[in-house]
């Protein structure tokens, strides 16, 4: 039998790079888990050319929470984009390991002056710590307790110490020109109702009435304006609202009736004093009487607090941010970071505190956010960090807090309307911006295993890909 022809020079050469690539590939895919990239399954792939967004646009990610085995599905997972809202992640899970779940903001209440038949002949303070849920109700609460001791007359002033957060002063339309929504409040060492009052309106008799809460001295508001026929609609257009003199908001339209009752959440123009003005406008319903004015300053030196304003636990908070995606919560979280570690809170205090956590418990490079919340066009951050992020968490003792705080898929929050085939397969936090969709959080599967998602597309119509998104949960809950 004539003997096999020998492998010319070209064909073992050949042969000896192609070795050389394949080996090459399987040792950065092994020294790298996050760079493997799995082929996309043919039905995500089809629901990405039904999206008509770019591959380039999209970034996606598919682990295992416990981290162990290399991503089950990748595409760009390094590349960093702009997350939105999917920030608040890293500032809601460094905050619970920073500050505690039980870790609480109070708001106390200085009496600089002595009380005399039921006048406070001096000045009352009230010390702004950063609580990002100082509500209406708490805040009638706790000057209720002042009024407890004895005062219903303030011959002095209201005095407003914001020492704790020194920041610059916040254009709320320099975001998305949108000043009035409440999204857009900026933070304050002491922010009242999130900074945003809540228009009521009521079909009542021949006219819907209207109430405003809190009230705010010295902002007046129609107390009720006419009805119309028709269908609801865009019935805030149809109101004809304008507040562009901060002292007076005026309705020019009507109230559709088939709206019902309805409430109109609005961030006044003038955010700077809705402290003061919600401050003195409860003062004056509660019955109480002030001679001077509100003014900002410090709280004397040895002076003791005679009533405090207790924020519920940082644990509850943090499902406020996550689940309904508050900004301004997210932002005073944000600066509660530096003002605990450094003494004050500042954006460049906090920042560097939540990059040095980062650092210390993720390694690596940390993201780039500016302010904590992701309404930033500046922020950047990886798919691969992000489910490096939730990995941790799900290995963390905090991981039951955390977990809670995230909207369930179908039920809740900002992931409510989900589109999985069942609903509470997962927990996600949501983001969205302008040309920004993406969500990011934890799936379910049916034999009881846990799997990490992240999914982000950054393009002018990136809110095609939340089509795609279903898709790649039920992947990523039914696929073993």
């Amino acid at each position: 039998m004539p003997a096999a022809p020998s492998a010319s020079p070209v064909s073992r050469s050949f042969s000896h790079l192609l070795l050389a690539t394949v080996l090459a590939a399987w040792f950065a895919i092994g020294s790298d888990p996050a760079r493997a990239t799995p082929a996309l399954p043919p039905e995500l792939e089809a629901a990405l050319v039904r999206s008509r967004l770019p591959a380039d646009a999209v970034t996606l990610l598919v682990a295992d929470a416990d981290g162990q085995q290399a991503p089950r599905l990748s595409h760009r997972a390094e590349v960093p984009v702009n997350p939105a809202s999917l920030a608040k992640l890293a500032t809601t899970f460094a905050a619970l390991e920073l500050l505690g779940p039980a870790y609480s903001w109070n708001t106390p209440i200085y009496l600089d002056g002595a009380v005399q038949d039921g006048t406070l002949k001096g000045n009352l303070v009230v010390k702004g710590s950063g609580d990002p849920r100082l509500v209406v109700e708490r805040l009638w609460l706790v000057l209720r307790r002042v009024q407890g001791l004895g005062i219903r007359r303030i011959q002095g002033d209201i005095v407003i110490d914001r020492s704790a957060f020194d920041i610059p002063a916040q254009d709320p339309s320099a975001f998305d020109g949108e000043p009035l929504r409440p999204y857009n409040a900026a933070p304050d060492a002491l922010l009242v109702n999130f900074r945003s009052v809540q228009l009521h309106f009521t079909p009542l008799g021949g006219s819907a009435r209207v109430q405003v809460e809190p009230t705010l001295n010295g902002v007046q508001v129609p107390t009720a304006v006419p009805l119309v026929g028709g269908p609801c609609g865009d019935w805030r257009a149809r109101l004809k609202a304008d507040f562009s003199d901060p002292a007076r908001v005026r309705f020019a339209g009507a109230y559709p009736l088939a709206c019902g009752s309805r409430s109109w959440p609005v961030a006044p123009p003038d955010g700077a004093s809705h402290a003061a003005r919600a401050l003195v406008g409860l003062w004056h319903e509660l019955g109480g009487r002030i001679d001077g004015v509100v003014r900002e300053g410090r709280v004397p030196p040895g002076l003791e607090p005679v009533v405090e304003a207790m924020s519920p636990p940082l644990a509850e908070v943090v499902r406020d941010i996550n689940k309904y995606s508050n900004n301004v919560m997210a932002q005073q979280l944000f600066l509660t970071l530096s003002l605990q570690r450094l003494g004050t809170g500042t954006w460049g205090g906090s920042r560097a505190v939540l990059q040095q956590w980062w650092r210390e418990r993720l390694g690596g490079e940390p993201p780039v956010l500016g302010n904590g919340s992701g309404l930033s066009r500046e922020d950047r951050v990886s798919a691969a960090q992000l489910a490096l992020l939730l990995q941790r968490a799900w290995a963390s003792p905090l991981m039951p807090e955390f977990l809670a705080s995230l909207p369930v898929a179908g039920l809740d929050g900002t992931a409510r309307r989900t589109g999985l085939a069942s609903t509470g397969l997962a927990h996600l936090k949501t983001g969205s911006l302008r040309d920004v969709t993406g969500v990011a959080g934890y799936v379910h599967t049916a034999d009881g295993r846990r799997r990490v998602v992240v999914a982000i597309a950054n393009h002018p119509d990136a809110g095609a890909l939340r089509p795609v998104i279903d898709v790649l949960l039920e992947w990523a809950a039914r696929t073993p």
